[in-house]
């Protein structure tokens, strides 16, 4: 059985919510489809590097995401690429900009 599933607009605000409380800037950067856009997000780490992380499932369906950019962090053109390579195959997919430099922002489900 799958879990309840939040609409995509409301995920993304709450996020936004949870980012503002702790002090930590985020802003949409793509808008994609309201009720189940695919969500990637873009962490900047402001020395020029960023993060791309994709929200996905598992074999067993549990949600998890992938680092789309690999172990290390790359700059912004190789990130807006691999954007731009996702929006090809899902053109209703979400963009939420973290600027995030000490890493505090937490994904809501492991990493793979």
């Amino acid at each position: 059985m799958t879990e309840p599933r939040l609409k995509t607009n409301l995920w993304i605000s709450a996020q936004i919510r949870l980012c503002d409380m702790a002090f930590i800037p985020a802003v949409v950067a793509r808008r994609g489809d309201s009720d189940a856009g695919q969500v990637m997000i873009l962490r900047n780490l402001l020395d020029g590097t960023f993060e791309l992380f994709a929200r996905t499932t598992d074999l067993d369906g549990a949600r998890v995401w992938r680092c789309a950019t690999g172990p290390a962090p790359v700059d912004y053109p190789a990130a807006e690429k691999l954007i731009a390579r996702e929006a090809e195959f899902d053109p209703d997919i979400w963009v939420l900009e973290i600027e995030d430099r000490d890493r505090k922002y937490e994904l809501d489900a492991p990493v793979i």
